[in-house]
Formats: structure tokens, sequence, C-alpha cells
């Protein structure tokens, strides 16, 4: 017993101190910039000196570590918590609401996003010296693990690299190898498991879910959805569910008023030619359904996003 909590207790300092030298690698990287696209393959480092509002986001498949502050990440009526001893795993394209509530500039939000290729995952599940699991079919396609030693040692270097950009092209694909192994080693790598293996029904739910999002403002029709998912419509519609904690239906709409919440914002279009440009054949309607999701009529809501950015960059700059 006394064995026992002493190796726990070793895991627990190791793991601390690697947080502790993972964040201060994130945090030189990004001196006083709110989020950078890094030069090492589907690697994002995010930063945050005060907390933010809920804000909407479609995340692809990836792994988000959190090192210091917490962030909520809300799919549908589920809600993750992320921070320093939980990373969110997402296995699908997911339309989520994301909300950092503990940040400061004393001890500021850091987190890494790092993009999973399901090549990789396909390739790693061929080996026979990685024991699989069944996934249970009705979890979502998003969970929370803990964030053990050996996965902020992984994540530790991959940061490392680009303190040393030239060791990128040769050792950024074997450390991202190596987090994907750590993931499905443990209990929440199932459900990745499961959308990356062919013929499995997540496997084949997750084809009509990357449909939907190429083609959101396209009509939807289900049964041509369910077609492309080799599956009957109830069966689809049960999956689907499971995977994405909402309908076809609501997943579209929700990629929809996220494209034109963007393309106002970023490109100027008034509310009407955002509608249609996402696929709404009703100003009308959108401007409802656009009021009940972001909490205020579209150009309200745009004019409030350009004012608290304004805010947030003249913040940065007085950093």
């Amino acid at each position: 017993m006394q064995n026992t909590r002493a190796v726990a207790s070793q895991l627990s300092e190791r793991a601390s101190e690697l947080r502790k030298e993972l964040a201060r690698k994130i945090a030189l990287f990004m001196d006083s910039a709110e989020k950078r696209v890094t030069d090492v393959p589907g690697l994002t480092l995010s930063r945050r000196t005060a907390p933010m509002p809920p804000a909407s986001a479609t995340y692809e498949p990836s792994i988000a570590v959190v090192v210091q502050g917490r962030k909520r990440v809300d799919l549908g009526p589920s809600s993750f918590i992320l921070d320093e001893s939980r990373f969110l795993l997402t296995s699908v394209d997911l339309p989520i609401i994301g909300h950092v509530f503990e940040a400061s500039e004393e001890l500021p939000f850091l987190c890494l996003l790092l993009k999973l290729e399901m090549p990789v995952v396909r390739e790693l599940l061929s080996r026979e010296d990685i024991p699989l699991s069944t996934a249970p079919s009705a979890n979502p396609a998003m969970a929370t693990g803990e964030i053990t030693a050996d996965l902020l040692s992984a994540c530790c270097r991959l940061v490392g690299l680009l303190e040393n950009p030239q060791d990128i092209p040769f050792l950024s694909s074997l450390i991202q190898r190596e987090i994907i192994y750590r993931i499905l080693r443990g209990p929440e790598g199932a459900r990745l498991q499961a959308i990356a293996t062919l013929g499995d029904q997540s496997h084949q739910t997750a084809k009509a879910i990357a449909w939907l999002r190429a083609n959101y403002a396209k009509p939807l029709r289900v049964e041509e959805l369910a077609q492309i998912a080799r599956m009957g419509v109830s069966t689809l519609h049960h999956h689907f569910r499971a995977l994405t904690a909402m309908s076809p239906l609501q997943y579209q709409k929700q990629l929809r008023l996220q494209a034109a919440r963007g393309r106002m914002l970023m490109d100027g279009l008034d509310a009407a030619s955002a509608a249609f440009e996402v696929g709404y054949e009703s100003a009308s309607q959108f401007n409802r359904e656009y009021s009940r999701f972001f909490g205020q009529p579209p150009m309200r809501d745009v004019r409030t996003l350009r004012l608290s950015n304004a805010a947030a960059d003249a913040g940065e700059s007085r950093v």
C-alpha cells in the first residue's frame, strides 16, 4: 500500500513539473497574442488574460489540453469542463459553445489544440500491439479524459519543437503519433477508435457528419444522408444524435448560423445576404433562429462582437 502511494505521489509531482514547463513554453511562444497557429502541423496555441463570454465554434477531430485556467464547452445539452487535470477529445466535427471562465493577468488561460489525423489513427489501430476496446454507442463524439504525466511529456516535447524549428519536419509526426497512442490506450480512446474503424456504425455516421459539414448550405434530405451513411433513416438519427447530441437538422442549423455570423463579422455582409449565402430561403426565419441561438438580432450581435474584439485588442496592446 505504501509503495502504491509513493508511486502515485511521484507521478503527481512529475505531472505538476511537466505542467509548469508546458505552461512556460506556451507563454514564452505566445507573448501577448491570444491565438497562434504554429509551424507544427495541426498545433494551435491559445492564451486569455480575462474570462471571455461564451462563443460559438466548430471543433474538428482534436485534443485540447489546458495547462492553466478553466474552460467550459457545451455540446447540445452536455457540458464539458477543461482544466489542468482533464483534456478534451473531439472525434468528429462538432458545433459547440466555448466559455473561458477562469483567466487573469497573473495566471492566463493557456491551452494547446492538436488536430488529429484519422489516417494516422487508423494506422495505429492496425497494429496488433495496441489493445482495442468497444465504444458504448450512447457516448457522444466528445469526452474528457485524465491528463497524465506521459501525455504532458509528449505535449511538452511537441511545443518544444517551436524552439528548434529545424526538428519539426522529422519529429513532429513522431510525437503526434505518441499523443494519439496515449489517447487510444485510455478509456476515452474507445470512441476515437469507433470513428476511425471502417465498417463501424460510428464511422458510417461520421461520413454523414462530414458530408453535412461540407454541404451545410444545401437543402437537407435525411434520406440522402442515410444513403451516404449506408443505414436506415431511423438508425442514422439514433447514431447521429448519440455522436453529436443533436439531430441532423439541428446540426445543420448551428453550422449555418455560425457561418453566417462569420461572414457578417469578417466580410461585412448584411444579415439578409449572409442568410442566403448559408442556405436560408427566408431572412425572417434566419433572424428568428439567429436571435434565439446567439441571444440578439444579427447586426446588433455583430456590433457587440466588434466592440468586444476592439476592447480586447486595446487591452492586449497595453500589456
